[in-house]
């Protein structure tokens, strides 16, 4: 078993100690896989392809996404997504929006101003705010980076609606809990709240 595997495990049992609704979805859903496995994307196109997905289907963000590793002769990277004009962009399936939020991230990657290999040596607050004055870049979208590429285990995403109907369906609760209210119920569970997340996507 590798050192993140019984980490999960430790804190997963953590969990169950502060709060028993979670035992059952503990033992009966997938479990929690962050940090376990190497990304197959860089930290640029984990952020790319979030934009993409932003308010579309699966099987759109899949087509544009696959539209633009094709402009970029099979691997989007920063060097060949700024080779690219707005409009060749705008031909993928982009929203205007969206080709604006690529080409900031894009250029702030060339020039240095957002440093991917600082990330492993920041912490999540200071992540976030590297990320979030780009355009079209919201604290939501880099909370799933953290999550889901850099495998970061104290992300709490209270704005996530599937989070909170996981926490109420687990807690059965009967009225829907609100962002606020569910950023205090994590406070006793810092330091694992991203698998406490996960098994409340599991649940919804």
């Amino acid at each position: 078993m590798t050192d993140r595997k019984r980490e999960l495990s430790r804190l997963c049992r953590q969990i169950v100690k502060i709060d028993s609704a979670f035992e059952r979805a503990i033992k009966s859903y997938q479990s929690c896989p962050f940090g376990i496995e190497k990304p197959t994307q860089t930290h640029y196109q984990s952020l790319i392809r979030a934009v993409i997905a932003q308010q579309v289907s699966s099987a759109a963000a899949k087509t544009i996404g696959g539209r633009l590793q094709e402009r970029c002769h099979g691997s989007i990277t920063a060097a060949k997504v700024g080779a690219l004009s707005l409009s060749e962009l705008q031909s993928v399936g982009l929203t205007g929006a969206k080709v604006r939020t690529i080409d900031e991230l894009t250029r702030a990657t060339l020039s240095g101003e957002i440093n991917f290999r600082r990330f492993p040596f920041l912490s999540d607050e200071e992540i976030i705010a590297e990320l979030v004055p780009l355009f079209g870049i919201g604290r939501w979208t880099v909370e799933m980076f953290l999550i889901f590429q850099l495998g970061r285990l104290d992300v709490w995403p209270v704005d996530d609606l599937a989070v909170r109907r996981g926490w109420d369906i687990l807690h059965e609760n009967s009225d829907p809990i609100k962002p606020k209210a569910l950023h205090q119920l994590g406070e006793p569970l810092r330091g694992m709240r991203s698998v406490v997340a996960w098994y409340c996507w599991r649940a919804s």
